[in-house]
């Protein structure tokens, strides 16, 4: 049951990552293309997640964190140039 509920979950997460790269290569403005990079840092976040959990191995969910946070850090300060053109101060 769970191998079926991870492989739905692997190909429902898969498919917002495709849209997610679509949106950022097709989005119009900035904030677009910010708001894609978010969601797909978002996405590879849960793939990392679900195949930890598929391999029984918590290596990748150590990788998730560093990931989450680097892309937390990204994301405000692509979010702080896009409102003000510089990132430091």
């Amino acid at each position: 049951m769970l191998n079926v509920a991870l492989a739905i979950a692997f190909a429902l997460v898969a498919a917002a990552f495709v849209l997610s790269v679509v949106r950022l290569l097709r989005g119009p403005h900035a904030p677009d293309r910010i708001l894609a990079l978010d969601t797909l840092y978002i996405n590879a976040i849960a793939l990392l997640v679900l195949f930890g959990i598929r391999l029984a191995s918590p290596l990748y969910f150590e990788a998730a964190l560093l990931i989450a946070l680097m892309g937390f850090v990204g994301t405000v300060a692509l979010a702080k140039f896009l409102l003000r053109g510089d990132i430091i101060e």
